[in-house]
């Protein structure tokens, strides 16, 4: 058991000091850390010992590694990677969404009336449409349904409270209708842990993040 703690160890260490040297030349002069590194360090510094010396911490982040996907047939390879095209095509834009919608947030919580943050918020709600509206009707049937997969994915929430928390019943109701047009349910939820198909994409998700499809 010892002895097979020290070769994880010794394999670990082996693995890690390119890295770290990597990560302590990019910082010494300054230059950003290569975007594969970005993925796979957490945190990154120097730190001094009890005797003086200087020493070099890399913190990694999580890595999770899936078993290779296995398909009962053809149609099935076929679905997963239409799947992965439309995680690449509306994964960014999900993380957007979550960006905007916390910096919204905050920023709304200055105001000090009721009146202020719902003018604020028609405007904002006119600006992202005008803005968007081009680039969403791109997006297939199903990549609109992934896209609310995965705001749910990216804010932990169902996509119809985001809306109605912000801009009221009226205008989220609106929107779920606009979406079921679409064949969208805007209050489906994001269950990986249960559902089939979330947890495809979840695996997809993870695997983009991570640098490795």
């Amino acid at each position: 058991m010892v002895m097979r703690k020290f070769f994880k160890i010794l394999l670990l260490s082996t693995l890690l000091s390119p890295l770290a040297n990597v990560a302590a030349q990019a910082q010494d002069s300054g230059v950003a850390l290569p975007s594969v590194l970005k993925r796979a360090v957490a945190k990154w510094g120097y730190t001094v010992d009890a005797n003086g010396d200087t020493i070099y911490k890399v913190i990694m982040n999580n890595i999770i590694v899936y078993p290779a996907e296995t398909f009962k047939n053809k149609e099935e390879e076929e679905i997963y990677w239409r799947t992965v095209r439309d995680v690449r095509k509306t994964l960014p834009y999900a993380k957007l969404i979550n960006r905007t919608l916390q910096e919204t947030y905050e920023y709304i919580e200055t105001f000090s009336t009721q009146k202020e943050k719902e003018d604020y918020l028609k405007r904002f709600e006119k600006e992202v449409f005008n803005q968007y509206k081009p680039e969403m009707k791109k997006l297939t049937k199903n990549q609109g349904k992934t896209l609310i997969k995965l705001v749910n994915r990216e804010t932990n929430q169902k996509s119809y409270y985001i809306i109605k928390a912000f801009m009221g019943t009226f205008r989220a109701g609106f929107w779920q209708t606009f979406g079921r047009f679409f064949g969208v349910n805007m209050k489906d939820g994001y269950a990986p842990s249960s559902n089939r198909k979330d947890a495809m994409l979840e695996r997809i998700c993870v695997r983009i993040e991570q640098g490795v499809l």
